[in-house]
Protein backbone atom coordinates (compact mmCIF):
# COMPACT_ATOMS: atom_id res chain seq x y z
CA UNK A 1 0.00 0.00 0.00
CA UNK A 2 0.83 3.68 -0.43
CA UNK A 3 3.15 4.70 2.32
CA UNK A 4 2.33 8.16 4.13
CA UNK A 5 5.17 10.26 2.29
CA UNK A 6 3.48 9.84 -0.83
CA UNK A 7 -0.19 10.81 0.36
CA UNK A 8 1.05 14.58 -0.16
CA UNK A 9 1.58 14.92 3.74
CA UNK A 10 4.00 17.91 5.21
CA UNK A 11 7.65 17.07 7.07
CA UNK A 12 6.45 18.19 10.67
CA UNK A 13 2.93 15.52 10.20
CA UNK A 14 5.16 12.34 9.05
CA UNK A 15 7.23 12.68 11.80
CA UNK A 16 4.65 12.91 14.22
CA UNK A 17 3.43 9.50 12.66
CA UNK A 18 6.70 7.96 12.85
CA UNK A 19 7.04 8.58 16.54
CA UNK A 20 3.86 7.03 16.66
CA UNK A 21 4.54 4.07 14.74
CA UNK A 22 2.20 4.59 11.98
CA UNK A 23 3.96 3.83 8.94
CA UNK A 24 1.30 2.73 6.44
CA UNK A 25 -2.23 4.14 6.13
CA UNK A 26 -5.23 2.45 5.95
CA UNK A 27 -7.52 2.01 3.14
CA UNK A 28 -9.86 4.77 3.78
CA UNK A 29 -6.77 7.19 4.89
CA UNK A 30 -5.21 6.29 1.54
CA UNK A 31 -8.05 7.02 -0.54
CA UNK A 32 -9.30 10.53 1.11
CA UNK A 33 -6.56 12.09 2.29
CA UNK A 34 -5.33 13.03 -1.12
CA UNK A 35 -8.51 14.33 -1.63
CA UNK A 36 -9.23 16.50 0.43
CA UNK A 37 -5.73 18.07 0.47
CA UNK A 38 -6.61 19.09 -3.01
CA UNK A 39 -9.87 21.15 -1.59
CA UNK A 40 -12.57 18.53 -2.46
CA UNK A 41 -15.43 17.57 -0.46
CA UNK A 42 -15.92 13.59 0.72
CA UNK A 43 -18.36 11.33 1.97
CA UNK A 44 -16.37 8.89 3.37
CA UNK A 45 -17.86 4.97 4.57
CA UNK A 46 -15.53 2.25 6.53
CA UNK A 47 -15.80 -0.15 8.76
CA UNK A 48 -15.22 0.62 12.36
CA UNK A 49 -11.89 1.37 13.84
CA UNK A 50 -9.82 1.59 10.63
CA UNK A 51 -8.56 5.28 10.96
CA UNK A 52 -11.31 7.73 9.74
CA UNK A 53 -10.43 10.36 12.62
CA UNK A 54 -6.70 10.52 11.05
CA UNK A 55 -8.36 10.37 7.66
CA UNK A 56 -9.35 13.96 8.05
CA UNK A 57 -7.69 15.42 11.18
CA UNK A 58 -4.14 15.45 8.89
CA UNK A 59 -5.26 17.41 6.24
CA UNK A 60 -6.96 19.68 8.05
CA UNK A 61 -3.60 20.06 10.14
CA UNK A 62 -1.84 21.05 7.10
CA UNK A 63 -4.58 23.45 5.84
CA UNK A 64 -4.87 24.99 9.18
CA UNK A 65 -2.30 28.47 9.87
CA UNK A 66 -1.92 29.15 13.05
CA UNK A 67 -2.80 32.65 14.45
CA UNK A 68 -5.40 33.12 12.00
CA UNK A 69 -8.57 32.45 13.84
CA UNK A 70 -11.03 29.18 13.67
CA UNK A 71 -10.41 27.29 10.84
CA UNK A 72 -11.80 24.31 11.30
CA UNK A 73 -14.74 22.36 13.04
CA UNK A 74 -15.66 19.14 13.39
CA UNK A 75 -19.08 17.98 15.22
CA UNK A 76 -19.27 14.97 16.91
CA UNK A 77 -22.71 12.78 18.18
CA UNK A 78 -21.48 12.63 22.29
CA UNK A 79 -18.80 14.13 24.29
CA UNK A 80 -16.78 11.01 24.82
CA UNK A 81 -16.73 10.60 20.90
CA UNK A 82 -15.28 14.57 20.88
CA UNK A 83 -12.81 14.22 23.91
CA UNK A 84 -11.36 11.31 21.68
CA UNK A 85 -11.08 13.08 19.06
CA UNK A 86 -9.54 16.27 20.22
CA UNK A 87 -6.36 13.91 22.02
CA UNK A 88 -6.02 12.58 18.72
CA UNK A 89 -5.65 15.92 16.81
CA UNK A 90 -3.48 17.45 19.29
CA UNK A 91 -1.47 14.04 19.05
CA UNK A 92 -1.16 14.58 15.37
CA UNK A 93 -0.48 18.60 15.90
CA UNK A 94 2.71 18.05 18.29
CA UNK A 95 4.87 20.18 15.55
CA UNK A 96 2.59 22.60 13.94
CA UNK A 97 1.65 25.04 17.14
CA UNK A 98 -2.01 24.53 15.84
CA UNK A 99 -4.87 24.64 19.06
CA UNK A 100 -7.27 22.26 19.41
CA UNK A 101 -10.00 22.97 22.23
CA UNK A 102 -13.53 20.55 22.49
CA UNK A 103 -16.92 22.08 23.34
CA UNK A 104 -19.56 19.83 24.69
CA UNK A 105 -22.46 20.05 27.19
CA UNK A 106 -22.18 19.31 30.95
CA UNK A 107 -18.92 21.11 31.23
CA UNK A 108 -18.88 24.43 32.98
CA UNK A 109 -19.26 27.51 30.59
CA UNK A 110 -16.44 29.38 32.50
CA UNK A 111 -14.30 26.58 31.47
CA UNK A 112 -14.29 26.73 27.85
CA UNK A 113 -14.81 30.68 27.43
CA UNK A 114 -11.23 30.64 29.11
CA UNK A 115 -10.10 28.19 26.59
CA UNK A 116 -11.60 30.08 23.82
CA UNK A 117 -9.77 33.45 24.60
CA UNK A 118 -6.32 31.28 23.99
CA UNK A 119 -7.75 31.46 20.51
CA UNK A 120 -7.68 28.12 19.09
CA UNK A 121 -7.76 26.96 15.16
CA UNK A 122 -9.88 24.00 15.31
CA UNK A 123 -13.46 22.89 17.61
CA UNK A 124 -14.22 19.88 18.01
CA UNK A 125 -17.66 19.99 19.59
CA UNK A 126 -21.48 18.82 19.87
CA UNK A 127 -23.94 20.70 17.96
CA UNK A 128 -26.05 21.82 20.86
CA UNK A 129 -23.33 23.44 23.02
CA UNK A 130 -21.77 24.67 19.79
CA UNK A 131 -24.68 26.44 19.05
CA UNK A 132 -25.09 28.34 22.42
CA UNK A 133 -21.86 29.67 21.43
CA UNK A 134 -22.54 31.42 18.43
CA UNK A 135 -26.10 32.56 19.93
CA UNK A 136 -23.63 33.92 22.64
CA UNK A 137 -21.08 35.24 19.95
CA UNK A 138 -18.14 33.59 21.72
CA UNK A 139 -17.47 31.27 18.85
CA UNK A 140 -17.71 33.07 14.92
CA UNK A 141 -17.53 31.19 11.68
CA UNK A 142 -16.25 33.73 9.54
CA UNK A 143 -12.89 32.00 8.38
CA UNK A 144 -14.05 28.42 8.63
CA UNK A 145 -12.35 26.48 5.49
CA UNK A 146 -12.81 22.76 6.93
CA UNK A 147 -16.09 21.68 8.14
CA UNK A 148 -16.23 17.64 9.28
CA UNK A 149 -19.43 15.79 10.12
CA UNK A 150 -18.40 12.38 12.21
CA UNK A 151 -20.83 9.21 13.11
CA UNK A 152 -23.36 11.37 10.66
CA UNK A 153 -26.22 8.71 11.30
CA UNK A 154 -25.91 8.98 15.07
CA UNK A 155 -26.76 13.06 14.98
CA UNK A 156 -29.48 12.06 12.44
CA UNK A 157 -30.68 9.80 14.85
CA UNK A 158 -30.07 12.09 18.05
CA UNK A 159 -32.50 14.79 16.03
CA UNK A 160 -29.33 17.24 15.14
CA UNK A 161 -30.39 17.35 12.01
CA UNK A 162 -31.74 21.04 12.13
CA UNK A 163 -28.61 21.99 14.27
CA UNK A 164 -26.32 20.53 12.07
CA UNK A 165 -27.99 23.16 9.29
CA UNK A 166 -27.77 25.97 11.24
CA UNK A 167 -24.15 25.92 11.97
CA UNK A 168 -23.49 25.40 7.98
CA UNK A 169 -25.70 27.74 6.89
CA UNK A 170 -22.95 30.07 9.17
CA UNK A 171 -20.32 29.14 7.56
CA UNK A 172 -18.49 30.02 4.25
CA UNK A 173 -19.42 28.45 1.63
CA UNK A 174 -16.09 28.38 0.29
CA UNK A 175 -15.07 25.29 3.01
CA UNK A 176 -14.11 22.15 2.43
CA UNK A 177 -16.96 19.18 3.88
CA UNK A 178 -16.41 16.19 4.86
CA UNK A 179 -18.83 13.90 6.07
CA UNK A 180 -18.35 10.31 7.82
CA UNK A 181 -20.20 7.30 9.18
CA UNK A 182 -20.51 3.88 8.94
CA UNK A 183 -23.95 3.82 7.53
CA UNK A 184 -25.36 5.79 4.55
CA UNK A 185 -29.07 6.21 5.29
CA UNK A 186 -31.05 8.44 2.62
CA UNK A 187 -30.95 11.82 5.36
CA UNK A 188 -27.67 11.84 4.93
CA UNK A 189 -27.29 11.94 1.57
CA UNK A 190 -29.88 14.61 1.39
CA UNK A 191 -27.78 16.72 3.95
CA UNK A 192 -25.03 16.21 1.60
CA UNK A 193 -26.93 17.52 -1.91
CA UNK A 194 -28.06 20.81 0.07
CA UNK A 195 -24.34 21.58 1.72
CA UNK A 196 -21.61 20.02 -0.29
CA UNK A 197 -20.16 20.87 -3.42
CA UNK A 198 -19.89 17.59 -5.94
CA UNK A 199 -18.64 15.43 -2.87
CA UNK A 200 -16.77 12.53 -3.73
CA UNK A 201 -18.21 9.29 -1.95
CA UNK A 202 -15.15 7.10 -0.58
CA UNK A 203 -16.47 3.28 0.60
CA UNK A 204 -14.03 1.23 1.48
CA UNK A 205 -15.58 -1.84 3.18
CA UNK A 206 -19.32 -0.20 3.18
CA UNK A 207 -21.20 -3.41 3.36
CA UNK A 208 -19.00 -5.62 5.90
CA UNK A 209 -20.96 -5.24 8.99
CA UNK A 210 -20.66 -8.73 9.84
CA UNK A 211 -18.05 -8.03 12.27
CA UNK A 212 -15.52 -9.88 10.11
CA UNK A 213 -12.33 -10.93 12.64
CA UNK A 214 -14.20 -10.84 15.80
CA UNK A 215 -14.94 -14.10 17.32
CA UNK A 216 -18.75 -13.73 17.62
CA UNK A 217 -21.19 -16.26 20.52
CA UNK A 218 -24.60 -16.01 21.75
CA UNK A 219 -25.92 -17.85 24.72
CA UNK A 220 -29.47 -18.01 25.08
CA UNK A 221 -30.43 -18.22 29.38
CA UNK A 222 -33.59 -17.03 31.89
CA UNK A 223 -32.32 -13.14 32.70
CA UNK A 224 -31.68 -13.87 36.62
CA UNK A 225 -29.39 -16.12 35.07
CA UNK A 226 -27.23 -13.39 33.11
CA UNK A 227 -25.25 -12.50 36.13
CA UNK A 228 -23.66 -16.04 36.89
CA UNK A 229 -22.57 -16.41 33.27
CA UNK A 230 -21.52 -12.46 32.85
CA UNK A 231 -18.81 -13.41 36.25
CA UNK A 232 -17.67 -16.43 34.35
CA UNK A 233 -16.68 -14.83 31.03
CA UNK A 234 -14.78 -12.56 32.79
CA UNK A 235 -13.25 -14.23 34.57
CA UNK A 236 -11.63 -16.36 31.99
CA UNK A 237 -10.61 -12.88 29.85
CA UNK A 238 -7.33 -11.68 29.28
CA UNK A 239 -7.42 -7.78 28.85
CA UNK A 240 -10.11 -5.27 29.19
CA UNK A 241 -13.73 -5.67 28.95
CA UNK A 242 -17.12 -3.59 27.86
CA UNK A 243 -20.28 -4.20 28.98
CA UNK A 244 -23.28 -3.14 27.36
CA UNK A 245 -26.39 -2.78 28.98
CA UNK A 246 -30.19 -1.79 27.59
CA UNK A 247 -30.86 1.13 30.18
CA UNK A 248 -28.92 3.40 32.67
CA UNK A 249 -30.51 1.39 35.49
CA UNK A 250 -29.36 -1.87 34.47
CA UNK A 251 -26.10 -0.01 33.94
CA UNK A 252 -25.55 1.16 37.09
CA UNK A 253 -27.30 -2.23 38.88
CA UNK A 254 -24.59 -5.17 36.84
CA UNK A 255 -21.69 -2.59 38.06
CA UNK A 256 -22.27 -2.92 41.18
CA UNK A 257 -22.90 -6.23 41.36
CA UNK A 258 -19.41 -6.55 39.80
CA UNK A 259 -17.85 -4.30 42.21
CA UNK A 260 -19.07 -6.03 44.72
CA UNK A 261 -18.28 -9.05 43.44
CA UNK A 262 -14.65 -7.85 43.65
CA UNK A 263 -14.46 -6.72 39.68
CA UNK A 264 -12.11 -3.64 39.23
CA UNK A 265 -15.19 -2.16 37.09
CA UNK A 266 -16.76 1.25 36.25
CA UNK A 267 -19.94 2.48 34.79
CA UNK A 268 -20.78 5.20 32.23
CA UNK A 269 -24.67 5.75 31.22
CA UNK A 270 -26.77 9.49 30.57
CA UNK A 271 -27.64 10.14 33.96
CA UNK A 272 -23.72 10.63 35.46
CA UNK A 273 -22.44 14.12 35.73
CA UNK A 274 -19.91 15.08 33.04
CA UNK A 275 -17.26 14.97 35.37
CA UNK A 276 -17.68 11.39 36.97
CA UNK A 277 -18.11 10.29 33.19
CA UNK A 278 -14.97 12.00 32.01
CA UNK A 279 -13.07 10.40 34.90
CA UNK A 280 -14.55 6.74 34.55
CA UNK A 281 -13.87 6.93 30.74
CA UNK A 282 -10.09 8.10 31.33
CA UNK A 283 -9.51 5.23 34.01
CA UNK A 284 -10.88 2.80 31.64
CA UNK A 285 -8.41 4.23 28.58
CA UNK A 286 -5.42 3.79 31.06
CA UNK A 287 -5.79 0.57 32.39
CA UNK A 288 -6.69 1.28 35.97
CA UNK A 289 -10.42 -0.19 35.85
CA UNK A 290 -10.65 -4.05 33.37
CA UNK A 291 -14.28 -3.52 33.00
CA UNK A 292 -16.39 -0.88 31.77
CA UNK A 293 -20.60 -1.55 32.02
CA UNK A 294 -21.53 0.88 29.68
CA UNK A 295 -25.05 1.98 27.81
CA UNK A 296 -24.67 2.69 23.97
CA UNK A 297 -23.40 6.08 24.17
CA UNK A 298 -19.85 4.15 24.41
CA UNK A 299 -20.64 2.24 21.06
CA UNK A 300 -19.79 4.66 18.35
CA UNK A 301 -16.48 6.00 17.97
CA UNK A 302 -14.32 5.05 21.46
CA UNK A 303 -11.04 3.57 20.71
CA UNK A 304 -9.69 1.43 23.40
CA UNK A 305 -7.17 -1.07 21.98
CA UNK A 306 -6.69 -3.02 24.30
CA UNK A 307 -10.72 -4.99 24.75
CA UNK A 308 -10.29 -8.20 23.99
CA UNK A 309 -13.73 -8.88 24.94
CA UNK A 310 -17.28 -7.22 24.71
CA UNK A 311 -20.16 -8.67 25.78
CA UNK A 312 -23.63 -7.72 25.62
CA UNK A 313 -25.83 -8.06 28.79
CA UNK A 314 -28.89 -7.14 27.19
CA UNK A 315 -29.40 -7.02 23.22
CA UNK A 316 -29.46 -4.39 21.37
CA UNK A 317 -32.78 -2.48 19.94
CA UNK A 318 -31.03 -1.90 16.58
CA UNK A 319 -29.14 -4.79 14.49
CA UNK A 320 -26.89 -2.03 13.38
CA UNK A 321 -25.99 -1.00 17.11
CA UNK A 322 -25.53 -4.49 17.46
CA UNK A 323 -22.46 -4.17 15.16
CA UNK A 324 -20.67 -0.98 16.60
CA UNK A 325 -20.48 -2.73 19.76
CA UNK A 326 -18.57 -5.31 19.15
CA UNK A 327 -16.50 -2.88 16.62
CA UNK A 328 -15.22 -1.73 20.20
CA UNK A 329 -12.52 -4.92 20.11
CA UNK A 330 -10.39 -6.15 17.11
CA UNK A 331 -9.19 -2.69 16.56
CA UNK A 332 -7.36 -1.88 14.05
CA UNK A 333 -6.76 -5.44 13.08
CA UNK A 334 -6.31 -6.76 16.80
CA UNK A 335 -8.00 -10.14 17.74
CA UNK A 336 -11.44 -9.87 19.73
CA UNK A 337 -14.19 -11.56 21.37
CA UNK A 338 -18.01 -10.93 21.42
CA UNK A 339 -20.65 -12.74 23.41
CA UNK A 340 -24.18 -11.84 23.82
CA UNK A 341 -26.35 -12.66 26.53
CA UNK A 342 -30.06 -13.55 24.95
CA UNK A 343 -33.03 -13.95 27.79
CA UNK A 344 -36.42 -15.67 26.66
CA UNK A 345 -37.86 -12.70 26.22
CA UNK A 346 -35.38 -11.95 23.43
CA UNK A 347 -35.05 -14.27 21.19
CA UNK A 348 -37.03 -13.05 18.38
CA UNK A 349 -34.67 -9.88 18.25
CA UNK A 350 -31.46 -11.30 18.35
CA UNK A 351 -32.68 -14.12 15.52
CA UNK A 352 -33.46 -11.01 13.23
CA UNK A 353 -29.49 -9.58 14.28
CA UNK A 354 -28.25 -12.79 13.67
CA UNK A 355 -29.58 -12.68 9.76
CA UNK A 356 -27.34 -10.08 9.50
CA UNK A 357 -24.17 -11.12 9.62
CA UNK A 358 -22.26 -13.25 7.35
CA UNK A 359 -19.95 -14.84 9.65
CA UNK A 360 -20.47 -18.09 11.86
CA UNK A 361 -21.53 -17.86 15.49
CA UNK A 362 -21.00 -20.06 18.06
CA UNK A 363 -23.88 -21.47 19.97
CA UNK A 364 -22.38 -21.34 23.60
CA UNK A 365 -25.59 -23.60 24.89
CA UNK A 366 -24.58 -26.64 22.78
CA UNK A 367 -21.13 -26.01 23.69
CA UNK A 368 -21.31 -25.40 27.76
CA UNK A 369 -24.17 -28.28 27.58
CA UNK A 370 -27.02 -25.45 28.86
CA UNK A 371 -29.93 -26.12 27.83
CA UNK A 372 -32.61 -23.71 27.39
CA UNK A 373 -36.57 -24.60 26.98
CA UNK A 374 -38.65 -21.37 26.06
CA UNK A 375 -42.29 -21.48 28.22
CA UNK A 376 -44.85 -21.64 25.83
CA UNK A 377 -46.65 -18.43 25.73
CA UNK A 378 -50.07 -20.21 24.88
CA UNK A 379 -50.34 -22.65 27.80
CA UNK A 380 -51.66 -21.88 30.89
CA UNK A 381 -50.34 -22.05 33.95
CA UNK A 382 -51.83 -22.51 37.52
CA UNK A 383 -50.87 -19.35 39.79
CA UNK A 384 -49.83 -19.80 42.95
CA UNK A 385 -52.65 -19.50 45.21
CA UNK A 386 -55.15 -19.81 42.54
CA UNK A 387 -57.11 -23.10 43.52
CA UNK A 388 -60.49 -22.31 41.59
CA UNK A 389 -61.88 -21.48 37.66
CA UNK A 390 -65.02 -20.56 36.85
CA UNK A 391 -66.41 -22.71 33.91
CA UNK A 392 -69.93 -21.64 31.82
CA UNK A 393 -70.98 -25.52 32.03
CA UNK A 394 -70.04 -26.82 35.54
CA UNK A 395 -70.03 -23.71 37.47
CA UNK A 396 -66.79 -22.94 40.11
CA UNK A 397 -64.70 -26.02 39.85
CA UNK A 398 -61.51 -26.41 42.13
CA UNK A 399 -58.23 -26.64 39.15
CA UNK A 400 -55.42 -26.90 41.51
CA UNK A 401 -52.17 -28.47 40.09
CA UNK A 402 -51.43 -30.46 43.20
CA UNK A 403 -54.08 -33.23 44.73
CA UNK A 404 -53.02 -32.58 48.60
CA UNK A 405 -53.25 -31.35 52.03
CA UNK A 406 -52.72 -27.70 50.71
CA UNK A 407 -55.54 -28.50 47.98
CA UNK A 408 -57.86 -29.90 50.23
CA UNK A 409 -57.93 -27.07 52.98
CA UNK A 410 -58.82 -24.53 50.37
CA UNK A 411 -61.38 -26.38 49.73
CA UNK A 412 -62.57 -26.37 52.87
CA UNK A 413 -61.86 -22.82 53.13
CA UNK A 414 -64.15 -22.13 50.06
CA UNK A 415 -67.00 -24.24 51.99
CA UNK A 416 -66.96 -22.33 55.27
CA UNK A 417 -66.84 -19.12 53.50
CA UNK A 418 -69.62 -20.05 51.12
CA UNK A 419 -71.91 -20.98 54.15
CA UNK A 420 -71.61 -18.15 56.02
CA UNK A 421 -71.86 -15.96 52.96
CA UNK A 422 -75.21 -18.07 52.64
CA UNK A 423 -76.23 -18.01 56.02
CA UNK A 424 -75.99 -13.61 56.08
CA UNK A 425 -77.80 -13.55 52.75
CA UNK A 426 -80.50 -15.22 54.08
CA UNK A 427 -80.97 -13.82 57.42
CA UNK A 428 -80.61 -10.34 55.67
CA UNK A 429 -83.63 -11.29 53.00
CA UNK A 430 -85.41 -12.87 55.91
CA UNK A 431 -85.59 -9.42 58.06
CA UNK A 432 -86.49 -7.40 54.63
CA UNK A 433 -89.64 -9.82 54.35
CA UNK A 434 -90.80 -8.87 58.00
CA UNK A 435 -90.07 -5.00 57.43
Amino acid sequence: MTKFEKLGLEKKLLDTLDEAGFTTPFPIQERTIPVLLEGSDVIGQAHTGTGKTAAYALPILQKTTAKQGIQGIIMAPTRELALQITAEINRYAKYTGIRTVTIYGGQGMGIQLDALRKKPEIIVATPGRLIDHLKRGTIKLNNVKHVVLDEADVMLDMGFVEDIQFILDLTPEERVTSLWSATMPQEIMRLAETNMNSPKRILVDSDDLSGAGIDQSFLIIKDREKTKFLLDFIGGNIGQCIVFCSTKIRTRDVARMLRKAGKNSVAIEGDMSQHKREESMQRFRKSKVDILVATDVAARGIDVPQVALVINYDIPNQDMVYFHRIGRTARAGAKGRAITLVSYSSVGEWNEIKKQTKVKMTDLNEKLGVEFKIPDPLKRRAMPGRHFNRSKTSGRRFTGRHQNARDQNARDQYDKRKKVQHVTTRSYFSKKKRW
